[in-house]
């Protein structure tokens, strides 16, 4: 094949919409959805490592945020690994405010969400004058 030959044969190649290569696409691979039980297994596991003991009996679980809001779980699965020093509370967990629980959950307060009941109450004291 001499070189004008092969620069014609191009050139018409080219005429007819280009060079095209034969077959179809190559697919890439999917990748299998991933599960989402992963990570709760291993989360098992390692509460499993730590020797964790369920506490039966809990009625709800209150956990106080610095921003006064509350994340509430009532009937919650406690498991608690005491050498370690770990509390793992486990269940559908509800955001509220203080007002929202308030009655209930005085004896669980401590000395800083005191001081900010406090605070609300004179907030409330102030508007209302």
């Amino acid at each position: 094949p001499e070189a004008s030959d092969v620069a014609a044969a191009r050139a018409k190649l080219m005429a007819k919409g280009g060079a095209k290569k034969a077959g179809n696409a190559r697919r890439t691979r999917k990748a299998p959805a991933a599960k989402g039980g992963t990570d709760d297994k291993r989360l098992q596991t390692t509460l499993k490592r730590l020797s964790t003991n369920n506490i039966p009996g809990i009625e709800e679980a209150n956990m106080f945020k610095e921003d006064g809001t509350i994340v509430h779980f009532k009937h919650p699965k406690v498991q608690a690994a005491f050498q370690a020093n770990t509390y793992v509370v486990t269940g559908t967990p509800e955001t509220k405010s203080m007002q929202e629980l308030l009655p209930g959950i005085l004896s669980q307060m401590g000395p800083e969400s005191l001081q900010y009941l406090q605070k609300m109450a004179s907030l409330a004291g102030a508007s209302a004058t």
